[in-house]
């Protein structure tokens, strides 16, 4: 059945992971930004989701398209079958070893295996097929980051006058980086298949515009930042994403939340509480940070005892062999901080290797008198904001890497280096003793950046505005960027 004049949505993995037990296919719901800023949309105006779910396909396995939720139907999942040997040389391969590390500028971490390529390209065609099978005039469809770059480019060509709008969510590199990819053109050349093209900053738009112009001979408008392709006009938008504010203020606001938070700062012990929650991944600064912490109670021995961090890493790619070493890596250095510098009930470092449901991450996020969001790179990074959402009380400081994407717009932030693990130890002994009227003069300030660029104004800003410019969006012409957009505001760097 097709569905008319709605939202498609194209992701690697979607709203729900498909488990086959004795009584059929069950359904378990992501977590994730993407799904926190999509699922809302496609619930409100229909449509269909269309992603892998999870499940290997052997060689009887059917896909299958629900309906979400089964029993009054919002939008429907469509899932698409990836074998074995597709997981592994797409996902874990191509996506993982090229791709992944490539963009967040670890090209000594890269990985070019045709036969990786070649499983990433018959993948994205299994996308775009899926897509030709749904798509109708008049709809609009959403495809989403690097795991899917050929899909617009395949689908533009049995589809010419659809609009396809791709949102890239991780960094896009500089030319010189890009270029060190074997098959960087066909890349390029299935991403201008797209009607809108979005990224989170304007440096990763002019990154992508510069690399098409000097791969591909296109022609570039830096000034309305446009692409000139093959006839077609491609526009480039920067647009950071968003959270849902209300529902993150919401929870923090609730009873249960606030007592949660209070037993952990109990079970904790100390005065001082510092947190840090994102994937185990190389790329999100968990080992440096630790460092960091290990440096800081060396040089201020006063705050042993008085300040624990909590770290939380959520499982992820456990089965790739550069995460498995990361993770060890990870534990030995919780194990040895613990070693030093334990006394009695006090314990520095409480290490919890598990993801939390978003409830649970809130009381955690109340809890926390200091926020720690260091990676090396990162495309943005939500959960600085959703500590900020959090943060009803209008305290609390955020430590921030100044290589988060993130980093542009939280003014009030303390900006650090995370490869400079003295200078990260002295960010946290000035949030520690920051006077309460400078942290909830800065509190304050994030609040309302965050609160009004929230998941409604960049949805409204990007994927549902029309194809030109919208009152508030990030569209800066290049002559001005050096004097304005790239200026460091009020954030301080440490």
């Amino acid at each position: 059945m097709r569905t008319a004049g709605k939202i498609f949505v194209v992701s690697n993995r979607g709203s729900y992971t498909l488990k086959e037990t004795e009584n059929g296919i069950v359904t378990v719901p992501s977590v994730s930004g993407l799904v926190s800023a999509v699922e809302p949309v496609l619930k409100q105006q229909g449509g269909v989701w269309i992603s892998w779910g999870g499940r290997e396909a052997g060689p009887q396995t059917k896909a299958v398209r629900l309906p979400i939720p089964q029993d009054n139907p919002l939008y429907y999942f469509h899932e698409v079958l990836l074998t074995p040997e597709e997981i592994q040389n797409y996902y874990h391969g191509f996506t993982n070893r090229a791709l992944w590390p490539l963009c967040h500028y670890f090209l000594e971490r890269c990985t070019y295996d045709p036969k990786e390529w070649s499983a990433y390209v018959k993948v994205n065609n299994k996308f775009a097929a899926a897509l030709l099978t749904e798509f109708s005039p008049g709809s609009v469809v959403w495809i989403n980051d690097y795991h899917l770059a050929l899909v617009p480019g395949i689908c533009r060509r049995e589809m010419p006058d659809a609009r396809l709008v791709f949102f890239w969510h991780i960094p896009f590199p500089h030319y010189d980086l890009f270029s060190t990819l074997p098959w960087a053109r066909e890349m390029l050349q299935g991403l201008l298949g797209s009607t809108i093209i979005g990224f989170h900053l304007e440096d990763y738009a002019l990154n992508f515009m510069d690399t098409v112009r000097n791969l591909l001979g296109a022609v570039i408008d830096y000034e309305n930042y446009t692409v000139s392709w093959q006839g077609r006009l491609v526009r480039v938008r920067a647009c950071p994403m968003g959270i849902d504010f209300a529902a993150f203020q919401d929870l923090a606001g609730k009873a249960e939340t606030q007592a949660k938070a209070r037993a952990l700062r109990e079970q904790i012990g100390t005065e001082f509480v510092a947190l840090g929650v994102e994937r185990l991944d190389y790329t999100k600064g968990i080992l440096e940070r630790l460092l960091a912490f290990e440096n800081f109670l060396q040089d201020y021995p006063s705050y042993r005892g008085r300040l624990s961090l909590i770290q939380v890493a959520v499982p992820s790619r456990g089965s790739v062999k550069a995460y498995q070493q990361l993770r060890s890596q990870v534990e030995e250095a919780v194990g040895r901080i613990n070693g030093r510098f334990s006394e009695g009930h006090y314990r520095p470092v409480h290490y919890f290797y598990r993801a939390l449901p978003r409830e649970e991450l809130v009381s955690y996020y109340l809890a926390a008198d200091i926020m720690l969001v260091t990676p090396l790179r990162d495309g943005l990074n939500l959960v600085a904001k959703e500590y900020v959402a959090s943060r009803i009380d209008e305290d609390g400081v955020l430590i921030l890497s100044k290589f988060a994407g993130a980093a542009r717009e939280l003014k009030g932030a303390l900006l650090v280096n995370p490869y400079d693990i003295d200078g990260t130890a002295r960010a946290l002994q000035l949030a520690l003793t920051l006077p309460a009227g400078q942290r909830r003069q800065r509190m304050q300030a994030l609040r309302e950046m965050v609160r009004k660029q929230d998941l409604r104004w960049w949805l409204q800003n990007f994927h549902l505005g029309s194809a030109g410019p919208k009152s508030g969006e990030i569209i800066v012409p290049r002559r001005v960027i050096k004097y304005s957009a790239r200026q460091k505001g009020t954030a301080v760097d440490v």
